[in-house]
């Protein structure tokens, strides 16, 4: 090797591997673009093969990029641990506890959740991220989250990760009160292509399962739809229109028990999936994600 390898250097090729590209990577560290490319450089040198390659307008990893991810990854996450540790020893405060929430687990099990957990260290600063699901894996991965609460991510996601089972929970139809199809005759999903329909985007762990649901049941398109992860939206969206929400039922469990909403006639078992908490595979937890885990698992319905 012609050069050292330096945390920069770590840093800048996981955060290119994560966003794909050099522009977002560098707008992520807070760095200018020929500042990264520099560091990429540099890091190709010192491994003495090609990371990465262009592809269209982003980036994707070689072979060598790949495997380098895995091992790269965990230094980072072994660096952060132990910088969280000298800074809770030097400040005499503890580092916040960090929890990834998918939407399927947001409003019905971290609430009380997070309770539980602050009566057992009522010290312990809590941080909630919320956002798309590979992100959210991808945080966990990189040493930026210390849990995952949610649905069971495919396979291609859970490299690295493991996964504790807490229950299993189906999708639900709901629309609000009154709505022309709960009072239809017949099956609900012979009429739902007639209606403006909320979808779960291509990219959420549930779409795949409610895309199988709607193709075994004669629906092989939905004329008119809206992608959201957004429930604040959703729930707002139905208040004024007779559209179709389909969406984990833990997500609208609360909705559902006060009357705000209602579900369909439609029977989801085939959506049923597990919901529970991701985990980095390797390496040592952090101290207090343990309380945090048994807090989660006692939450579970």
């Amino acid at each position: 090797m012609n050069l050292p390898i330096k945390l920069r250097h770590l840093e800048a090729f996981v955060e290119v591997a994560r966003q794909r590209s050099v522009q977002k990577a560098a707008h992520a560290l807070h760095v200018s673009q020929p500042a990264v490319t520099k560091t990429m450089r540099e890091l190709e040198e010192s491994l003495g093969v090609a990371v990465y390659e262009r592809d269209g307008r982003g980036i994707r990893l070689t072979n060598h990029g790949e495997v380098f991810l895995r091992h790269a990854g965990a230094a980072l996450v072994s660096v952060r641990q132990g910088l969280d540790s000298v800074s809770d020893g030097r400040a005499g405060e503890l580092q916040p506890i960090r929890v990834g929430a998918l939407p399927t687990v947001s409003s019905l099990i971290m609430p009380r959740a997070i309770e539980l957990f602050l009566q057992e260290q009522p010290e312990r600063r809590v941080r909630i991220v919320t956002g798309e699901n590979a992100a959210i894996l991808e945080q966990l991965r990189q040493g930026e989250l210390d849990l995952v609460v949610g649905r069971l991510s495919g396979a291609e996601l859970m490299v690295g990760l493991s996964f504790e089972h807490l229950y299993s929970e189906a999708v639900r139809f709901v629309v609000r009160p009154k709505h022309p199809l709960l009072l239809a005759s017949g099956s609900v999903l012979e009429r739902i292509a007639d209606h403006l329909v909320l979808m779960p985007p291509p990219a959420s762990i549930i779409r795949p399962y409610v895309d199988r649901l709607l193709i075994a049941n004669g629906v092989h398109a939905v004329p008119r739809q809206i992608e959201t992860v957004s429930d604040a939206f959703a729930r707002a969206f139905l208040r004024t229109n007779d559209a179709v929400w389909i969406i984990s039922a833990g997500v609208v469990a609360n909705d559902l028990a006060d009357g705000m909403l209602v579900a369909l006639r439609v029977d989801t078992a085939p959506t049923l999936g597990p919901v529970g908490l991701t985990m980095r595979a390797d390496g040592p937890l952090r101290p207090g994600t343990e309380l945090a885990i048994r807090a989660a698992s006692r939450r579970g319905p």
